[in-house]
């Protein structure tokens, strides 16, 4: 990765142009580029990858859970909760497998994406836009004006809950997957919103109770094969805006957690989800589960596709504040931030962009 000379272009005017074709990064790569253009160019990172002549770094792997028996077994259930507990406290990630969706519904909700960005781009410009009141949203870098570098990534977001979009606002390519994948995923996170709330030693509806998974928007994105994968990022290095973000992934990798101040791959898993701590619930847990920085690396063999979806109810006008739990506080563990409602929270996020410091800085006492 590279830093330009930003004296040297107008990048304002790059901006607007590529915007302006609404084809995105997908629209590059199909007229053929073989340069990555200034615009994308992302300054070097100041943590390394983890070197895999180290065996003390190759032997770290964010942890895989089974779910299988989280009804089943109570005491199996309590020895789920721990490794929740201790994923959420070190790693702020985990992986589930045996989550209840079939593998069925992800390969076709992997195969919606594709077929969504490999439309062709005339049908798929009608979803583009910068509207933040959309249901949907098309675009490439929802922080394309704002961010210090663009990621050679498209996305489209879907606001799926707690007032889901009519069919017919849904994009045709995916609209019934996308429908059933949604409801399924609410299962899930509902699931993983007890075990988070159990592993508070808190009873186990709570995080329900006070709204966490409430909210669902669904982001797909399309990391298009890039030709010089070392001078970008397909995400810049963030945490999450939201309580809890669940994603499904393809078999391409990409995703690294930043942890110990050394780059983590997240390889793919079969038929599993990766789930991480969101800042919200950084926040309400009052920095007991972390909310830990990531990023996507660029690749030349593509694309890479991939699902996330964010426990929260984002720029909808709910008027109820979070601040940390209650329950968790004590005279040796004080509140460390003060209470915001989600769209103060997300509008704050939002205005600072990937790449730049988390957000919760901006909200800690």
């Amino acid at each position: 990765m590279v830093v330009t000379d930003e004296h040297s272009y107008d990048r304002t005017s790059e901006l607007i142009a590529f915007d302006n074709t609404r084809a995105g990064v997908k629209g590059l790569v199909d007229a053929g580029v073989t340069k990555v253009p200034k615009i994308f160019y992302t300054p070097e990172d100041a943590y390394t990858k983890a070197c895999p002549n180290d065996p003390e770094k190759t032997q770290l792997n964010i942890p895989v859970i089974d779910l299988d028996v989280i009804s089943k077994d109570p005491v199996q259930r309590k020895e789920i909760v721990e490794k929740v507990r201790d994923a959420s406290e070190v790693w702020g990630f985990f992986q589930v497998v045996n989550h209840g969706i079939p593998q069925s519904v992800l390969e076709e909700m992997l195969n919606g994406v594709r077929r969504f960005y490999e439309q062709d781009t005339e049908v798929k410009k009608q979803w583009y836009t910068r509207n933040t009141s959309k249901r949907v949203i098309h675009n490439s870098n929802f922080d394309l004006f704002r961010a210090a570098s663009a990621n050679w990534r498209d996305t489209t977001y879907c606001s799926m809950a707690p007032e889901p979009p009519s069919a017919d606002e849904l994009p045709e390519a995916c609209r019934d997957i996308l429908i059933e994948y949604a409801e399924q995923l609410k299962i899930v996170g509902r699931s993983l919103f007890e075990l988070l709330s159990e592993a508070l030693g808190l009873n186990p509806s709570y995080l329900n109770e006070i709204g966490c998974s409430e909210g669902l928007a669904v982001l797909y994105h399309y990391y298009p094969a890039c030709p010089e994968p070392k001078l970008t990022l397909g995400a810049s290095k963030h945490s999450d805006c939201d309580f809890l973000t669940v994603l499904l992934q393809d078999h391409i990798g990409g995703l690294q957690v930043l942890h110990k101040n050394y780059w983590i791959d997240v390889p793919p898993v079969s038929g599993a989800l990766v789930v991480n701590v969101g800042e919200l619930l950084q926040l309400i847990s009052n920095d007991k589960f972390k909310s830990m920085a990531h990023r996507v690396l660029a690749s030349r063999v593509g694309p890479r596709v991939s699902v996330a979806c964010f426990f929260t109810t984002g720029h909808s006008l709910s008027s109820r504040v979070y601040g940390p739990i209650k329950e968790l506080l004590s005279e040796d563990n004080p509140a460390r931030y003060r209470e915001t409602t989600v769209k103060d929270y997300a509008v704050h996020y939002d205005a600072t962009g990937l790449g730049g410091k988390s957000a919760l800085t901006a909200f800690r006492i």
